[in-house]
C-alpha cells in the first residue's frame, strides 16, 4: 500500500501539502492520530490490517498539547514528537496492561528560532523514523527513531527544503524540495551514503517543481510545477528514469479548488499508466475524494465518509481505496471503496462533482524529462 501524510494544517509557504487528520504506515497496517477526550489531547493508534479495524489509546501521564506530533511504528508502537523550549523530544508509546508504556528516545536542539522541524512521512519498513529540521540556509534530516543510540543527525543540505517523499522499498532514496537561489527543485537525498544529494526533478530553469508522491512499484510521480503556466502551480505526473516528458492533464486543473494527492495503488509493476491516484480536493463546499489514472481523461470525484480523517488513506494492490473515519456512532472506521479504471481509449468528460471542474482534453507537455538518469536510483522500476 502507498500513503502519503504530510504536515502543516493548510497549504503552506514551504510548499508542504495540508495536514492529515492521522498518519498512516507505509504498508498501511497502522495509523496514529491525536484524538480529543473533552478538553484533553490523546495519542490514538488504529490497527488497520485486522478484520476489522480497532482504536487502542495511548495517553500518557499528562494531555499533549495540539502541536504535538504523532506517527505509527511498524510493530504498533507510536512515535510522539513533544516540541518545548527549543527542543523537540521523542518517545515511543506502546499499550501495557490498563496504561500507556513509554520509551523515551531523546531530543533535537533547534535554539535558533528560525528552525522549524517535523516528521517526515512514515519510512518503507516500519522500523525506523525521520524528522526534517529547517533553518534559516540549510536542512538537516535526522534518525529519531530505530537508531539504537538516540537521535541522529544524518544529512546536512545547503538550502531551506520542504515536502518530503520516498523513493523506494528499503527508505534509503528520499526526495526533498530545496528552495535555492529563489527557485525550488526537488532534489534526491540518499540516506546510505551520507546524504548525497542528486538532482531529481528539474522541468525548466525558472520553474519551481516539487515532487508530492511516487510509487516505487510502478515509478508513478505525481508533481506540481509551474513549468507550464509560470506563477501558476499545476498537478502533473511523469515517470522514475524515464527519458518521456512530465505532462500536465487538463482534467487535473480544478477551477476553485485545490487538488492534492494522497495515495497511490501499489503493485502495478512497469505500468505506471494505470496506478490509481487518489486526491484531497478543497473546494467552496468542503473537502471530498478525487480518483484519477494516468490512462483516463477525467477525474472520478467521490463523496468522502462522513467523519473522514481528511487526506488519509491507502489503496489496496486490487484498487480498494480504504479511507479511515470516526464518528459518534462508530468511532474507528474504514469505508472501502472500489475505483475500477475505464478504458485508456474511452474520451469521457468530467463527472458530477460538488463544486465545478474542467475536462480533460490533451494536456500541455513540459520541455525536459525527468532527469532521474543523474541520481543514484539503481533498483527502481524504469520505463
Amino acid at each position: 500500500m502507498t500513503a502519503c501524510a504530510i504536515e502543516s494544517t493548510a497549504e503552506s509557504d514551504s510548499g508542504d501539502a495540508p495536514r492529515t487528520e492521522c498518519v498512516i504506515t507505509a504498508d498501511g497496517s497502522y495509523a496514529a492520530r491525536l484524538a480529543l477526550n473533552g478538553d484533553c489531547w490523546f495519542p490514538e493508534r488504529w490497527t488497520l490490517d485486522g478484520p476489522e479495524p480497532y482504536a487502542v489509546p495511548l495517553p500518557s501521564h499528562q494531555p499533549e498539547e495540539p502541536g504535538t506530533e504523532v506517527q505509527p511504528m511498524g510493530d504498533g508502537r507510536v512515535l510522539v514528537r513533544r516540541p518545548t523550549d527549543g527542543r523537540h523530544v521523542f518517545s515511543l508509546l506502546y499499550p501495557t496492561g490498563p496504561g500507556t508504556g513509554e520509551l523515551l528516545l531523546g531530543a533535537v536542539e533547534c535554539p535558533d528560532d528560525g528552525t522549524r522541524l517535523r516528521m517526515l512521512p512514515p519510512a518503507p519498513g516500519g522500523e525506523r523514523a525521520y524528522a526534517l529540521a529547517v533553518g534559516r540556509d540549510s536542512s538537516a534530516v535526522w534518525l529519531v527513531a530505530g537508531g539504537g543510540f538516540g537521535p541522529v543527525r544524518l544529512a546536512e543540505i545547503p538550502g531551506r527544503c520542504s515536502g518530503g517523499v520516498w523513493l523506494d522499498r528499503e527508505g534509503r532514496m528520499l526526495s526533498l524540495d530545496r528552495e535555492s537561489g529563489g527557485r525550488t527543485k526537488a532534489v534526491v537525498v540518499d540516506l546510505e551514503r551520507d546524504g548525497e544529494v542528486s538532482p531529481l526533478l528539474q522541468i525548466t530553469a525558472d520553474s519551481d517543481d516539487r515532487v508530492l508522491l511516487a510509487d516505487p512499484d510502478s515509478g508513478l510521480l505525481l508533481i506540481r510545477s509551474d513549468a507550464p503556466s509560470p506563477g501558476r502551480p499545476r498537478l502533473g505526473w511523469g515517470v522514475l528514469g524515464s527519458t518521456l516528458p512530465v505532462r500536465f492533464p487538463e482534467s487535473l486543473r480544478m477551477p476553485d479548488c485545490e487538488a492534492t494527492p494522497f495515495a497511490i495503488q501499489p503493485g502495478q509493476v512497469l505500468t505506471p499508466e494505470s496506478c490509481g491516484v487518489a486526491l484531497r480536493v478543497d473546494g467552496p463546499v468542503g473537502s471530498w475524494v478525487g480518483v484519477w489514472r494516468p490512462a483516463e481523461r477525467a477525474v472520478r470525484h467521490l463523496a468522502a465518509p462522513v467523519g473522514w480523517l481528511t487526506g488519509a488513506g491507502v489503496w489496496s494492490r486490487e484498487g480498494e481505496l480504504r479511507l479511515p473515519y470516526t464518528t459518534a456512532d462508530v468511532p474507528c472506521g474504514v469505508a472501502r471503496m472500489e475505483a475500477p479504471a475505464a478504458p485508456a481509449t474511452e474520451d469521457r468528460g468530467a463527472q458530477p462533482m460538488p463544486s465545478p471542474a474542467e475536462t480533460d482534453p490533451p494536456g500541455p507537455v513540459a520541455t525536459r524529462p525527468v532527469p532521474l538518469q543523474q541520481a543514484p536510483l539503481g533498483g527502481l522500476v524504469t520505463k
